[in-house]
């Protein structure tokens, strides 16, 4: 693997990058990376903190489910398949849940909507539409991710992450309206608002954990090589995993136990496509895009110290890239890896937990978006990973998804949902 050069050739790089800029255009689809440049220059990044205090303990838990067992391997794939539900959604990235017994869907499209779908039906009505809001101009830009507040069946609130007009970050919290199938969008409260120096490289995902706090994945910023350095810099929250209590504070606080004193949980993230906890579990796991050679899944134990290094840019997965590490440094490796061979930008999965097929209890699923391709990856007794390949779609997978009963979904970006079902 061919290292970074040197800082002070930086300039001489963006220059070039300003060139391959005009051909991202001419590639189509680049969201996840697969050119690894976008947009234009723009001022050092900056973060509007909106006002915060100290958080004084942790929110209320996610509701417990079954102990169904983990399985010893991944299934058989032709025992299974991916069903066709839809294919009428625009650029649909996310699909989520309440947990509100209502067993609706929520699928979020780039341009900026959110619509509902029950029993395999689109609704009628855009359940929150901010398409006069968002900014979907770049491939990476959009409204891109949306999170269920655990307790939405009484407080109403659901938050969502979005490209302003800027091209900035956005999180922002939104409020049913008196109509459970309508968003009311003049309820907006923006809790962050990150300046993004290029137009890729904006993460997106959003999800509360075990501990009842909102996680918040973004990437470093974008253009290459992430010539600023901002994945390794705590001076930035480019490039991290943030943990914020909405519960207290307004529009929320900061918990005591985050390691840095800020909204910063984790780092050395280049751009996590998709994050997402084991249900039963707590564990952790982060689909990590990469720059050339390697896509990464990162894992973290439930019980983890906070304030984990995933290495980006001092490592490419688990392979130097600029280097070498510090001393007393330590860095974290992905569970599994991938080169080109099989895809060129992974989407993170989930941690199947649902109630009817039982061979794939406990099996990590995740894709990639160039390739189709979908493993499942399991841990073993002895600590190990098995990192299988099962299926080989024929679409661009988006995005996976759980619904309330914990079955497994796929969004597929030429507009498809597709759900994991037994032949």
């Amino acid at each position: 693997m061919t290292k970074r050069p040197r800082r002070w050739l930086r300039i001489a790089l963006i220059a070039v990058a300003i060139v391959v800029i005009l051909i991202l255009a001419l590639i189509g689809w680049g969201f996840f990376s697969i050119s690894n440049f976008g947009g234009s220059a723009a001022p050092p990044p900056q973060t509007t903190l909106l006002p915060t205090f100290v958080a004084s303990g942790p929110l209320a838990t996610s509701t417990p489910i079954p102990d169904r067992g983990t399985v010893s391997q991944p299934p058989d794939p032709d025992a299974y398949t991916w069903e066709l539900v839809t294919d009428n959604f625009e650029r649909p990235l996310d699909l989520q849940s309440p947990a509100d017994g209502t067993g609706r869907l929520f699928v979020v499209e780039q341009p900026g909507r959110i619509w509902i779908l029950e029993n395999g039906q689109k609704s009628g009505t855009p359940f929150l539409d901010i398409t006069e809001r968002v900014n979907d101009g770049s491939n990476e830009q959009g409204l891109l991710g949306l999170a269920f507040h655990p307790r939405f069946a009484e407080n109403g609130f659901f938050f969502v992450n979005y490209s302003d007009a800027r091209g900035d970050t956005v999180i922002a919290r939104y409020r049913v309206s008196a109509d459970p199938n309508l968003a009311d969008p003049g309820t907006e409260t923006r809790l962050l608002q990150v300046r993004q120096p290029y137009a890729n490289h904006n993460g997106g995902g959003l999800a509360f954990g075990p501990d009842g706090y909102l996680y918040i994945g973004l990437g470093d910023g974008g253009l290459a090589n992430d010539p600023d350095g901002n994945a390794q810099s705590l001076d930035t929250l480019l490039g991290k995993l943030l943990r914020l209590d909405v519960d207290n504070g307004e529009p929320y606080a900061i918990p005591t136990d985050n390691p840095f004193g800020d909204e910063i949980w984790a780092y050395g993230l280049r751009n996590p496509w998709r994050f997402s906890f084991d249900r039963l579990t707590g564990d952790l796991y982060i689909g990590d895009v990469g720059q050339n050679a390697w896509e990464e899944i990162d894992f973290l134990p439930a019980d983890s110290a906070p304030g984990a290094n995933f290495g980006w840019d001092l490592k490419e997965a688990s392979t130097i890239f600029e280097g070498p590490i510090p001393d007393g440094l330590t860095l974290i490796d992905p569970v599994a890896e991938y080169t080109r061979e099989d895809g060129c930008s992974v989407t993170g999965g989930y941690v199947y937990r649902g109630a009817t097929l039982d061979a794939w209890q406990g099996v990590y699923v995740y894709g990639d978006f160039c390739s189709g391709k979908v493993w499942g990856l399991l841990q073993q007794a002895d600590g190990s990973w098995h990192n299988e390949l099962l299926y080989e779609l024929d679409i661009n997978i988006s995005s996976f998804g759980l619904d309330p009963a914990g079955e497994l979904y796929i969004t597929g970006l030429g507009g498809q949902v597709l759900k994991l079902v037994e032949r």
